[in-house]
């Protein structure tokens, strides 16, 4: 996708977000990055129709530029992406095409005579069968003729949009996140792991296709090991979520888990109390075992107590939820941890002594902020040391133009 036409006044990065059923978990952002040629370097994007019926399918895009770590300005378009059929030739595909992007045809059929001549800005479409002429006259007295084989591309016009006048909107959206120490000291953890969830699911770690969201393995004395006794946790071993009497956990799992050491039972909802310890599996004990080191109003923290202690720790929030500056109830290791929050689609650190909100973006610096240590930096994946592949869909007046 390349970028053009943009007024110079924009940032020198700008960040394309696209939304479409063809892309991998529906969504995908990238950066536009301006050369010193003060051109922008194209970015490259995979979608994939595989599993798809064919048809016409829309891809939304959103181009924003941001000043101090707010949009500033949004350019918006919608382009529609035509999936042929699976036994198509690349004849078919590219007549599909032609017919659905060029804006003049010109076809002699019969013995008939079709002729075109001048035009400003036109795509042509010739076709001459029959003992047919189509004579297409390009001698236009002035202004630049481009003429070259068919491929599928096209331009798309970006539309610039107005911003509410007092926009929160967040420069980093994102579901799920890290927060990663790069030197940890005195008990605290390398990864921070973020999750804004109306449902959270707990389940075995996979690096291909994993079926949930906090992703878990066993910690061995020599370290993580995802396999062995990592595979006997269900791909989806317990949800947290929200209910009635406060925040629950209800097991989903085969291997079960246990709750204070007392099986709960599989699909019956139980409320979390803070220091209530969750140990995964019920039938091998000491695979995963965390505990609930503090409940808030907005969402809970949980901590491991087994040899992955130093490891890793999770937010579990809820998506669009401000927190209250009331007490709360929380362990010690969990009370010197940064206040965060979910809201306007992405992650915001809350000064509880001030007041003051800071949103959470790979260019914050979290040294800055309340409660956090140095050598802290703000991922925009929740397991950013490892690959994760997904393979299923599991922002008037000036206008750039965007080449597809």
């Amino acid at each position: 996708m390349e970028l053009r036409g943009m007024a110079a006044a924009c940032a020198p990065q700008l960040t394309l977000r696209l939304r479409s059923d063809l892309i991998p978990r529906g969504a995908v952002q990238h950066d536009f990055v301006r050369t010193t040629r003060g051109d922008w370097r194209p970015v490259f994007v995979e979608f994939s129709s595989r599993n798809k019926e064919h048809g016409q399918y829309q891809i939304e895009v959103e181009v924003h530029s941001h000043v101090d770590g707010a949009v500033a300005q949004k350019w918006v378009c919608t382009f529609v992406i035509l999936v042929p059929r699976r036994d198509a030739t690349l004849t078919e595909i590219h007549q599909i095409f032609l017919s659905t992007h060029k804006n003049v045809r010109v076809m002699a059929d019969d013995a008939s005579i079709a002729r075109v001549t001048g035009g400003d800005g036109c795509n042509l479409d010739v076709t001459a069968r029959n003992a047919g002429i189509a004579h297409v006259d390009l001698s236009a007295p002035q202004g630049k003729i481009d003429m070259g084989f068919t491929t599928i591309a096209w331009d798309e016009e970006l539309i610039e949009v107005d911003l509410p006048a007092a926009s929160h909107c967040h420069p980093h959206p994102s579901q799920a996140a890290c927060l990663v120490n790069a030197a940890p000291e005195a008990g605290a953890q390398r990864q921070i792991r973020l999750f804004a969830l109306e449902e959270c699911m707990l389940g075995r770690f996979e690096l291909v296709d994993p079926e949930a969201d906090v992703l878990l393995s066993h910690f061995s004395p020599d370290g993580q090991d995802n396999n062995g006794l990592t595979r006997r946790l269900s791909g989806r071993h317990a949800v947290i979520r929200r209910g009635p009497q406060g925040f629950e956990i209800e097991d989903v799992s085969r291997y079960g888990l246990l709750l204070d050491g007392v099986w709960p039972g599989k699909h019956k909802p139980v409320a979390l109390r803070l220091g209530m310890r969750i140990e995964l599996t019920a039938s091998i004990k000491g695979i995963v075992v965390l505990s609930v080191t503090a409940i808030f109003g907005h969402g809970v923290i949980l901590h491991r107590i087994d040899q992955g202690a130093r490891a890793e720790c999770f937010y579990l929030l809820l998506p669009e939820a401000q927190p209250s500056l009331a007490a709360h109830a929380a362990a010690p290791n969990a009370a010197a941890l940064p206040m965060l929050f979910h809201r306007n689609g992405g992650f915001w650190h809350l000064d509880v002594a001030t007041g003051k909100e800071t949103a959470l973006a790979p260019a914050t610096a979290l040294d800055k902020l309340s409660g956090f240590a140095r050598h802290n930096r703000f991922a925009s994946e929740p397991y950013p040391e490892c690959w994760i592949i997904r393979t299923e869909g599991a922002a008037l007046c000036d206008s750039g133009m965007l080449t597809v």
